[in-house]
């Protein structure tokens, strides 16, 4: 298999404009200390804007030839570790301090991978995803907007979420046939629920979203629920109902 086709299989876009990447790296900011997780650096481009003294960065890529040439081309300063793996394999590690998670992800699996890493949120100081534009504008929907649906609600529930700005398709080496987004996510902080919730809180928004033609009482209608006893109108559809209603809904319920 060509280069080409194997990068194609991978959904690999290589950012190739400079501005854009010293763009990415201001936001993000690398501090003394940092432990980066970046995830499909490809040949290195955003790598190289992190790369600083006493930052560790873990690099992660399904690609066996990219890694070579990772490992090949990145000494120093900052200290490296190159994994050969797939990254919805891959374990979080447990350190003394926060990762903070970096990477243009691969757009075929962009979703699965800001998913996986909802059960390692309380390990995680921030992420910053370079993804679809159409993704991030889902992942960062707002109550009673098109977005508001079933993949914004499980982010909101344990991060906050931020649309940065937008790249172009001429930024790539080979061009997309779609707009990009820099996108941030931060942890949320001071929860009254921890991550034993998800599981249950994910089949409610997935049930509550089944039929969007249903109000929230008739989506939810095997659950029995008492309404009464929640501040909202049972009539009310899904889409405009804020997180914090279905974490008490999933407080009291379960599936």
């Amino acid at each position: 298999m060509s280069t080409r086709n194997i990068r194609r299989k991978y959904a690999q876009n290589y950012l190739k404009d400079p501005a854009i990447l010293f763009e990415m790296a201001d936001v993000i900011t690398p501090k003394e200390n940092d432990t980066f997780i970046e995830i499909g650096p490809g040949h290195g481009a955003l790598t190289n804007q992190i790369n600083k003294e006493h930052v560790s960065i873990i690099c992660i890529d399904i690609d066996s030839d990219n890694i070579d040439i990772m490992n090949n081309k990145f000494k120093g300063p900052a200290n490296f570790k190159f994994i050969n793996q797939d990254i919805l394999k891959f374990e979080l590690p447990n350190i003394d301090s926060k990762l903070r998670i970096v990477g243009n992800l691969p757009y075929n699996i962009s979703t699965q991978i800001m998913i996986k890493f909802i059960d390692d949120f309380e390990k995680i100081e921030d992420m910053h995803f370079l993804v679809q534009k159409e993704v991030a504008q889902k992942v960062n929907g707002k109550v009673s907007t098109k977005n508001w649906g079933k993949l914004a609600l499980k982010i909101a529930a344990f991060f906050e979420t931020e649309v940065l700005f937008d790249v172009p398709p001429e930024a790539f080496d080979i061009k997309p046939k779609v707009n990009s987004s820099f996108i941030r996510f931060i942890p949320r902080k001071n929860l009254n629920y921890d991550i034993s919730i998800k599981d249950n809180l994910f089949k409610i928004i997935d049930l509550a979203f089944s039929s969007k033609r249903k109000n929230i009482k008739n989506n939810l209608k095997s659950l029995n629920i008492s309404w009464n006893s929640f501040e909202l109108n049972p009539a009310s559809r899904s889409e405009d109902l804020p997180v914090e209603e279905f974490i008490k809904i999933a407080k009291e319920y379960t599936i």
